[in-house]
């Protein structure tokens, strides 16, 4: 490592003019610069749409990916204001695409609430891209700019013709000096962030256009709002609705829009997917307590009014209402305070009592006036207190817990020596044989082995009660420590991060989605906080004569034998055990050399869909999604 001068004077204070504080650090503004991020900035353009639908101004949105790479997003909004700024004397859009935090979304005339609050996502946008170009149609007139790099090339704002109507396009290329590892948009991230907002704002139509030559094209338009969210949701779950009719309700206290719709089925799984004006608050926050709290109140004063919980019955649970609950919440604030590691729990204090109460008498409403319905709901939640499955289950799990602690996990968990879960490590392992050269190969000090025996449970098609009795999801609950399902705590966690490292093949995958199913179900929050990593193990050794090298992927193959020369040996790995120890460490497992995938979840209801239609029960939504989502090559 360098030193570092002892002079610090005020030469040594840069000023970053412009948008070169975003392009020196992009990760600050959108998160990171791998495929999540590039998807980010079309999502910033979208919800800058959005914004206009919810402002009662927009019913149309397109976003289309263009064979040169470049993305546009068009809205017949009101359009980009074009008069000059009054303070700072040139165009209000160039203004929105230059300067940091400027933008309509302060003026409380101008939106009353909106997704973007911090005014950067147009500037950002453009300050990543290798170029940018904005059209607005506004007053008869159509108006054109374009950015290079952010705002180093300018050309003026300039009148191109005339136009009906009003609205903005933007359309951009991102930056390959800044997203090295991906500049391709995937049709399917984009189409299943559009679908939800579709959803969630009703009455909007969104068209997603592919001009890559894949010849796709969706169009998303949705007159039932989350009403028919909820169903979208519960179509492709385990279980089957258990009242027909969606509980729905709608309300306003304090400037706080409140709008929720929920659906039992007869599974034991909850979905609660929760916004905040329109963003998906994957860590829930002060409104789903809310929302939470009203429930449980709604349906025990219901069942007691009614005589369908007796004098000697226990009030329901909380836990007794979420058992197979399908539930969209969402909720307009003007000024939300975001917290979290994610930055995607609602921290308002107030907003907690205004669902609550406005909750509680929107459910008592619907039952009182849907008595065939309430009756349904109440019989669901009656079935899941009489059982109390679950909590009997947990409980069951802690007393095992400590006698598998007791135990140390005898010839099953290698455990590290250092005791900080801060930077300790547990690597899930296939096979006795990898889990031998990993215990060998392995950092004592901080790497724990946990070696696993076939190919695992699908606890998305089982039973609590199953799952717990499975030998190999009890070492792992065991061995992480943090509890599981609902009692389930982050903080008593033994490790920063838990690897699953599986073979590089089917069986391979298999395992790696079985695991993150189990994860998802009954660990949440280390997803939610990207806890959970996939290991990158090399598929072939490329050696000649003393040079050793690996590859990852063909494509790297091919480079490497290039490089060495075609009469290089290559190895093709079946598996992780036919590594020694040195060279699983080496290409693995070493902190200096390895490459983890980091799995995030930044989306509860599409994960939520996805886990259901590929690993629950029902074939036929497995069957079509793989058939429209596999690419079959053609034979010559």
């Amino acid at each position: 490592m360098s030193k570092v001068s002892l002079d610090y004077g005020a030469e040594q204070i840069q000023v970053l003019e412009g948008l070169e504080a975003v392009r020196r650090r992009p990760g600050m503004y959108i998160g990171s610069v791998n495929a999540r991020g590039l998807h980010h900035l079309v999502f910033e353009l979208v919800d800058n749409s959005i914004d206009e639908v919810m402002a009662g101004v927009c019913n149309k949105i397109k976003v289309v990916l263009h064979q040169d790479g470049s993305v546009s997003v068009a809205d017949n909004g009101r359009g980009i204001p074009v008069e000059n700024h009054p303070k700072l004397g040139k165009p209000a859009v160039e203004v929105a695409c230059t300067v940091l935090h400027a933008g309509g979304k302060f003026d409380k005339e101008a939106y009353v609430v909106s997704g973007g609050l911090h005014g950067v996502g147009l500037s950002v946008v453009n300050a990543l891209s290798e170029w940018m170009e904005v059209e607005i149609t506004r007053g008869g007139k159509v108006y054109q700019q374009r950015y290079e790099q952010g705002d180093r090339k300018i050309s003026p704002l300039k009148m191109i013709g005339k136009g009906k109507g009003s609205g903005s396009l933007i359309r951009f290329k991102p930056d390959r000096s800044i997203f090295v590892e991906t500049v391709h948009f995937s049709f399917d991230t984009l189409a299943d962030r559009l679908e939800e907002l579709a959803f969630l704002c009703s009455g909007v139509e969104i068209v997603l256009k592919d001009e890559r030559g894949e010849g796709k094209e969706k169009t998303f338009f949705s007159k039932t709002g989350i009403s028919g969210f909820v169903e979208h949701l519960n179509a492709n779950a385990d279980g089957s609705a258990v009242h027909k009719k969606v509980v729905y309700f709608q309300g306003e206290k304090d400037q706080v829009l409140v709008e929720a719709a929920f659906q039992y089925n007869d599974s034991e799984e909850e979905t609660f997917c929760s916004y905040v004006n329109n963003i998906n608050t994957v860590e829930g926050g002060t409104h789903e307590k809310g929302l939470r709290t009203a429930l449980t109140a709604a349906l025990n004063s219901y069942a007691r009014k009614n005589n369908l919980l007796k004098d000697k019955d226990e009030n329901f649970t909380g836990e007794d209402t979420r058992d197979g609950l399908t539930v969209v919440l969402s909720v307009k604030v003007r000024e939300p305070i975001f917290e979290g590691q994610t930055k995607t729990k609602l921290g308002n204090t107030e907003v907690e009592g205004i669902v609550r109460s406005l909750a509680q008498e929107g459910i008592t409403t619907f039952l009182e006036e849907n008595p065939s319905q309430a009756k349904d709901v109440i019989g669901r939640v009656q079935k899941t207190s009489q059982l109390r499955l679950a909590a009997k289950k947990a409980k069951e799990l802690k007393s095992k817990q400590k006698e598998a602690e007791a135990e140390g996990l005898t010839g099953k968990l290698s455990a590290c020596s250092g005791r900080d879960p801060a930077v300790n490590e547990l690597f899930l392992v296939e096979g006795d044989s990898a889990g031998g050269s990993a215990k060998m190969g392995r950092n004592r000090q901080f790497q724990a082995i946990l070696p696993l025996r076939g190919k695992g449970l699908n606890v998305a098609k089982q039973s609590l009660d199953k799952v717990l009795a499975n030998e190999e999801i009890r070492s792992i609950i065991t061995a992480i420590g943090g509890g599981v399902g609902k009692d389930f705590d982050l903080e008593r966690c033994k490790y920063a991060r838990v690897v699953i490292m599986s073979d590089a093949d089917d069986d391979g995958a298999h395992i790696r989605s079985l695991l993150l199913t189990f994860f998802y179900t009954y660990m949440r929050p280390l997803l939610i906080n990207g806890r959970i990593f996939i290991a990158q193990p090399p598929l072939f050794k490329v050696q000649k004569g003393k040079e050793m090298r690996y590859a990852y992927s063909d494509e790297e193959l091919n480079r490497v034998l290039k490089e060495m020369g075609r009469k290089s040996q290559v190895q093709r790995y079946k598996g992780l055990g036919e590594m020694n120890p040195a060279q699983l460490w080496e290409t693995t497992m070493n902190p200096a050399t390895r490459t983890l995938l980091q799995v995030e979840l930044d989306d509860t209801a599409d994960a939520a869909r996805k886990v259901n239609i590929l690993m629950g029960k029902k074939v036929e939504p497995r069957k079509d999604y793989i058939m429209e989502h596999t690419v079959f090559s053609e034979e010559d």
